[in-house]
């Protein structure tokens, strides 16, 4: 073998194993192109979890925000809102098409929770969506309009009348989920900030 050729060899086995590399990975904790379409599925099937995080809620006349505890399981549903909005502390849960929520001034039921939210708080969010919208998938229910970013997530969502625009993403369990998220309806702008993602996933 030649003084060229030893040094051809090598040459050509690292420019070999760079090809069969492709691109680099990217470092830990960054998105990356592909990664949504290949946790879709994932998503479609996650329907248990436990969410912590904070809503502000804005409106031409007033500003305000209030606390988040979301539990959530296939046949049922606890939405735990505390603070200035909540009316100190209420509690929305939804079964098998019964919607109560519980305040200080008592236990009410109504066909929707956004009915409900509506006639005992003066607002709502679009809970019947939310927990799509929440994973980053359109509601199955009706028509929508979705824009993706350069790396194939998320980026803006247009259904029922509200827009979601995904702002932020956070890594757990194996999964990039939404950690701020801006929904608007008309003059109404909610703002969802996730401070902590438990998804119960089946291995």
């Amino acid at each position: 073998m030649t003084h060229l050729t030893r040094l051809l060899v090598p040459l050509l086995i690292l420019a070999l194993l760079a090809g069969c590399a492709g691109r680099p990975t990217p470092p830990e904790g960054e998105r990356a192109a592909g990664q949504w379409a290949a946790q879709r599925e994932r998503l479609k099937e996650l329907d248990t979890w436990l969410l912590a995080g904070k809503v502000g809620l804005r409106t031409p006349e007033d500003s305000t925000s209030a606390n988040l505890d979301w539990s959530q399981h296939p046949h049922y549903y606890r939405l735990l809102i505390s603070g200035p909005f909540g009316s100190g502390r209420s509690t929305l849960e939804g079964r098998q098409g019964r919607f109560s929520l519980t305040t200080a001034e008592g236990r009410f039921e109504a066909e929707t929770p956004e009915a409900l939210m509506t006639q005992q708080l003066g607002w709502s969010l679009p809970v019947s969506a939310l927990s799509d919208w929440v994973r980053g998938l359109p509601s199955p229910r009706s028509a929508h309009r979705l824009e993706r970013d350069a790396l194939g997530f998320p980026q803006r969502l247009e259904q029922d009348g509200w827009e979601i625009a995904y702002r932020d993403w956070t890594r757990t369990d194996g999964l990039w989920l939404p950690r701020r998220m801006v929904m608007t309806y008309g003059t109404l702008r909610a703002t969802l900030v996730v401070t902590d993602w438990r998804p119960a996933l089946d291995e």
